[in-house]
Formats: C-alpha cells, structure tokens, sequence
C-alpha cells in the first residue's frame, strides 16, 4: 500500500477522525492518553512531596558523608604520621612508606611543627591539585557546595588536598588524596540511600494515599455519584442523599447536600403541581365563564321586573356576575401576562369597603359583625378593581377563620378601618378568628403556603400581595392577641409637574 502524504491525510472525511471528546482520554501526538481522575492527582502529588522531602534530607546527609570519609583518611593519617615522625631521623624505607600511604589511600602526608613543614612521605610526584579542603573550618553551605562539585564535576585523575590538626602539638597535618575513589564512595552512599528512599517514599505514598483516600476521596465519589443520579431523576426521593455518620465537614457537606436536594425536590413538585393545577384551572374557566355568559342573559331579564326586590337588587347580581366573567378571562390569559397594571385614580374607599360587604352577603344583625371606622369622605389613589380584590380576599378570608373557630363559630367580627397620613391611605382589616400558626406565618404571602385551613388554596393572600404591590405599597400581618390584623399602606402617585403645568 502506498504511503499516505500529509495532504492526503488532512483531507480524510471527518468519521475516520477521533472524537474530539472523550470521557477519561483524549487523542494527542502520543497517541491516548489517560488523565488521572482525583485519585490518581493524589497519588501523585503524595510522590512528588516525599521525593521533595527525600531530596532535602539527601544533600546534607551526602554532604556529612563526605567530611566523615575524610576526617576517617585523617585520622588514619595521623597514626601514620606518629609512625613516620618516630622513625629514626626520619628515615623510613620506601616499601614501608607506600604500605603506609596505601593503608592512608593518600599520595603525600606531610605536617607543619612550628615554622618548618615536613614531608612525611610521597608515593609519587601528584599532578595539579584541584581541590583544597581545610576542615577546621568548613561551613554547611560550602559542605554541600563541595559535595556536589565531587559528585557531578570531578574526574578521573583528579586530586584533593586536605588540612587537618596535626598530633602532637603541630600546626596542622595535611594529605595528598585522588578525588576519585571519594567520588565512588559517595555514589554507593548516593546508591544506598536512594533505594532506601525509595521503598520510604512508596510504603509512605502507598499510607498517605489509602488514608487520604478513605477519608476524602471514597466520600467525594459518593457524594459525586449522588449529584449526578439526582441530576438524572431530581424528583426521586431515593436520589436524596443519605448523610453519614462522620463528624467532619464531610458529614457537613453531605447534610446541606442533603436539605438543598430536598428542597429543590419540593421546589420541583410544586412547579409540576401548579402547571398541573394551572391547566386544571384554565379549562375550568373557559366552560364557567360559558355558563356566567348564560347566567349574564338571564340576569338582563330581571332588570324588566317590577319587584322591588328584584330592582334592588338585579343591578349587583348583574355587577358580580361581569366582575366574575372578568376574572375568568384574566385567568385564561394569565399563561401570556401577569396582573395587569392597575387603572389607579382618586376614589371614595367607603363604596368599596359596602361592596365587599354585600359580596361576601354579610348583613345587619348577623352571627358575624362587619364594623367600619374610616375617615369621613376618605379617598385612595387606587384602581377600584383591584382595591375590591384586596378587601374581598382579606374579609373572605376572615369570615373563614371566624367560621373554623372552635370556640364560638359562626360569631364574631370583622372590622375595617382606613385613615390617611400625609400622601399615604392605611387600612387595616382585622377579624376575631384563631390567628395564623408559626408554620403559616413562615410562607403566609405565597401561593399555595399560606393556607391554615383544611381544603384552602392558599392563593388569596398572595393574590393581595401581588395587588398592593403593585399599587406601590406594602402589606404585612400585625402580631395580635386576638385573631389577625393585616395592615395596608397604598401611596398616592408622584405628580408630574410639567405636565400638570401643561394641561
């Protein structure tokens, strides 16, 4: 087969080329190649810091081999110089003398007494020295320095002379040595403590990282595996993590974990519930808002009536049942909007507090009490609509409590009150029912949490919320001793200036 060329190869279609990514392995000029997961990063920091440590503790520990192996030459070079220096005049025959320098390892011992230096015997004539070494006086750094210089620079046919304390009271004794057999010596050490090391470095490594990774990694993994099956299915509560029973920040860890998994399952069921519930809804109104539209043409036909009564009241069934069509189309729509923004003006809040009354058909002399303490001739910066809304839902709400009371239901009061400070309207709607619990005041302004009785959506206080809100105000729950005082405050709109100086 022919070789391919370059061109040829670039240009091969794209099925034949490696994956561009790939789990654990990945396509390089080497070919694939593994990249170590946590464990294996562990590993190998574990090996490079106790190789670090080995070499710390490798390069003083030749450095003091090699003033050990010379202060050994020098002392066997002090009992040959007593030898030497006991002979008659001097005179020591050269058989004799090269036996001692062998013994020595040295070439030339020679010693200063006083002002004279005495070569005590030669080998041969030594070439250049290129190395001195006084060791009354050597410090750690040049002992490393040294060391090294012996190891990696010295060659064959080098020589060292060394300075030492001379016996018997001389000045100092000094030898002629070859470099190369310290430089063999120091090798068999290097040798020796290398392997050493080594079987310290694995069975150290081989400790760290079984221990390190019982204690952490083995628990990471777990807790990685959790992460991702959750990931996959966050809606099983058997993918919930199970804290374990360490006492660490493990255990920490995996406990928040834990709460964040359940919470996020619970968030998860609600967005499901209410979509569900959304749709539910949504098919609900669109046949009731069919029916109220019958129930609208029917009601038409009683504004024809005589009756008194019927006069009377004809104009509010006709009211609430457009007020009720109104709210099934705005709950149809909810899907593409939120709540419109409101039609704010100047009103009279004492119609709208009569209204809500007769909506929630509360009348004179009845089991429930509806009491009424406004300002004379208050009026609100507010959209009518939306302000019924809020009352209604509060009162509704009240009339609820009040009939869930086990201690006298049925009978009770709801009072309202409103009052104007400055540019801002308060109101406070208050009632004698059981109040709200702890649990319920935790969530009390979100859909579908803030209910406290049996059956109850939870929707009608977030739905206040939402209003007020967005007439700029606030509203929030006064603690009481006696049922529950929700209190309103709306704002009047900024005025614009210019263009009231324009109209």
């Amino acid at each position: 087969m022919p070789a391919q060329t370059p061109e040829k190869v670039a240009q091969a279609p794209e099925k034949t080329r490696a994956p561009a990514r790939l789990p654990r392995f990945a396509d390089g000029a080497l070919g694939r190649r593994f990249y170590p997961g946590l464990s294996g990063k562990l590993l190998a920091l574990t090996l490079l810091f106790v190789t670090v440590v080995e070499i710390l503790i490798f390069v003083p520990a030749i450095a003091n081999f090699r003033l050990n192996w010379l202060n050994d030459r020098l002392a066997a070079a002090h009992t040959a110089a007593l030898v030497l220096d006991a002979a008659p005049s001097g005179m020591v025959p050269e058989p004799l003398a090269r036996q001692i320098l062998d013994s020595v390892g040295a070439k030339a011992v020679a010693m200063k007494m006083g002002d004279q230096r005495r070569l005590l015997a030669i080998a041969d004539v030594p070439p250049a020295i290129r190395h001195d070494v006084d060791m009354r006086s050597v410090s750690k750094t040049m002992a490393v320095v040294d060391a090294l210089a012996t190891m990696f620079v010295c060659t064959p046919g080098d020589y060292i002379r060394v300075v030492g304390d001379a016996p018997m009271g001389g000045q100092f004794l000094e030898i002629v040595l070859p470099e190369t057999p310290l430089r063999d010596a120091m090798m068999r050490f290097s040798r020796n403590v290398l392997l050493i090391s080594l079987v310290i470095s694995l069975i150290t490594a081989a400790l760290i990282y079984f221990a390190l990774n019982m204690m952490f990694v083995r628990p990471m993994r777990r807790i990685t595996a959790n992460m991702v099956a959750f990931h996959r299915d966050p809606e099983n509560p058997a993918r919930i993590i199970v804290p374990s029973n360490r006492r660490d920040e493990i255990s920490t860890a995996e406990t928040e974990l834990a709460a964040m998994q359940r919470d996020l399952a619970s968030l998860l069921h609600q967005k499901n519930r209410l979509a569900a519930l959304g749709l539910a809804v949504s098919k609900i109104n669109h046949d009731l808002r069919n029916l109220l539209a019958s129930a609208q043409l029917f009601s038409d036909q009683l504004s024809t009536s005589a009756d008194p009564k019927v006069q009377r009241f004809a104009p509010k069934l006709m009211r609430a049942i457009e007020r009720a069509i109104d709210f099934c189309q705005a709950t149809l729509s909810y899907g593409a909007a939120n709540e419109p923004a409101p039609d704010r003006r100047m009103i009279a809040l004492e119609p709208v507090i009569e209204e809500t009354r007769d909506a929630l058909g509360l009348a004179d002399g009845g089991p429930i009490r509806w009491i009424v303490s406004i300002e004379r001739g208050l009026v609100v910066d507010a959209d009518p609509e939306q302000l019924f809304r809020v009352l209604l839902n509060l009162a509704r709400n009240a009339r609820q409590a009040i009939d869930s009371a086990t201690a006298d239901p049925g009978y009770g009061q709801i009072r309202v009150t409103g009052r104007r400070l400055g540019a801002v309207v308060e109101i406070e709607v208050s009632d004698t029912g059981p109040g709200f619990s702890e649990k319920a005041r935790a969530h009390l302004f979100e859909a579908f949490q803030g209910s406290t009785r049996s059956g109850g959506s939870g929707l009608g206080l977030a739905i206040v919320a939402e209003l007020v809100r967005a007439h700029g105000g606030e509203v929030h729950l006064i603690d009481g001793t006696i049922g529950a005082t929700f209190h309103i405050t709306i704002p009047d709109r900024a005025v614009d200036l210019d263009a009231r100086r324009s109209a």
